[in-house]
């Protein structure tokens, strides 16, 4: 099966060059996005863009793709479902939930110069980042791609209901599963909440699996397409 990944804030398609490799040992075809404003120098793209290369993704799969987003990009994989509710076999949500509709997509920390900049690691001490070394949030934040505030800013549509069909993994490694549970039910994630088909899964890592634990979150991803 294709398996779309798409990152979240301040990563570009490289961020999942260590869970490409696990997937196709797995015998799955893994398709890094290339998102519009994070990574090919644009300042000026904005949400609906990053929409549209996910889609093409979408489209171009070869059948039905189990659509990955990880964090904010939790929200595009959501709007890919809503998109093409038909096309997908799957959504798996990595550290993070979609907002719901009329949301803005990321507007979270301060726009400089039309872009939101990585923000340092303060807002992230705690589980988030506990098992990065040093040199790791050294090549992060040097690598980091700051958002462009059409991104960020941008306004959340959602309109075909049968996006509550798609079958819905959400992959835990900041917080449990029993966490996530207990948001959905108290009604804090919306959309997760009238969804008909939630797996919850745990990964023991902090909010960037993809370079903490790439084999292990390769293999929840894989299976999230028999679940």
């Amino acid at each position: 099966m294709d398996i779309l990944l798409i990152g979240g804030l301040w990563l570009d398609a490289s961020a999942w060059a260590d869970v490409v490799p696990e997937l196709e040992a797995l015998g799955h075809h893994a398709v890094p996005v290339a998102l519009p404003g994070q990574g090919d120098g644009s300042t000026s793209a904005t949400l609906d863009d990053q929409v549209a290369a996910v889609l093409t993704a979408v489209d171009a799969a070869d059948g039905k793709p189990l659509v990955v987003g990880h964090s904010a990009a939790c929200t595009l994989a959501w709007l890919a479902a809503d998109a093409r509710p038909e096309k997908v076999a799957g959504v798996a949500l990595v550290g993070g939930f979609p907002w719901d509709d009329g949301k803005l997509y990321a507007d979270l920390f301060k726009i400089t110069d039309g872009v939101m900049p990585f923000p340092g690691w303060e807002p992230f001490e705690g589980p988030d980042s506990a098992d990065l070394s040093e040199t790791a949030r050294s090549s992060f934040a040097d690598a980091a791609v700051p958002v462009p505030e059409g991104v960020a800013r941008g306004v959340v549509h959602l309109a075909d209901e049968r996006r509550f069909d798609v079958p819905v993994v959400v992959v835990c490694p900041e917080f449990t599963a029993a966490q996530a549970r207990q948001w959905i039910d108290a009604g804090d994630v919306p959309e997760l909440a009238r969804a008909k088909h939630v797996d919850l899964v745990d990964l023991d890592s902090g909010h960037w699996p993809m370079f903490t634990q790439p084999a292990e979150l390769a293999r929840l991803l894989g299976g999230a397409i028999t679940r």
